[in-house]
């Protein structure tokens, strides 16, 4: 698993970087559907006829729109009547390798902060530098198995 997940999330991390200045593009305040149908001179009837729904449902549809609540398949019709391609990204915010990364250092330091616990109450502590190695360790050994995103302990 651990090679084919890395190789995996190599790949979409040079994908997603030449899509990042996507998702910094601001959506027109009225939506897509509305701004392109302007932007043609399509009236609203016009749409609704293309798209073989009411007046009102397009209407309806650009308000959702506008408000965050419009359906993938709404987008998708609207998108062939208007004779535009429908395009849908998640676009995680940093890469997937940095953030693997962290949620392994994440939960190797929960599980040791607890052995540490026991550690101090058999005055057994162990130093910051040694610490941090341990969390290094552990993190490398937990970054690819299964159960990462769990909040349950190892």
């Amino acid at each position: 698993m651990s090679q084919k997940s890395v190789g995996a999330r190599r790949r979409l991390d040079r994908r997603f970087e030449r899509l990042r200045a996507l998702a910094a593009e601001p959506r027109p305040h009225r939506g897509w559907v509305r701004a392109i149908r302007d932007a043609l001179g399509m009236t609203g009837p016009e749409l609704a006829a293309r798209m073989e729904i009411t007046q009102p449902a397009v209407a309806q549809l650009e308000s959702s729109e506008a408000n965050g609540t419009v359906g993938i398949e709404s987008l998708r019709r609207a998108a062939a009547a208007l004779n535009c391609d429908f395009v849908y990204f998640l676009i995680p915010r940093g890469s997937l390798e940095d953030m693997v990364d962290a949620q392994a250092r994440r939960k190797a330091a929960d599980h040791l902060t607890g052995v540490a616990h026991h550690g101090r109450l058999e005055d057994q502590e162990v130093d910051s530098v040694t610490a941090a190695e341990e969390v290094a360790v552990l993190a490398r050994r937990l970054k690819d198995r299964r159960g990462l995103w769990s909040d349950a302990p190892e």
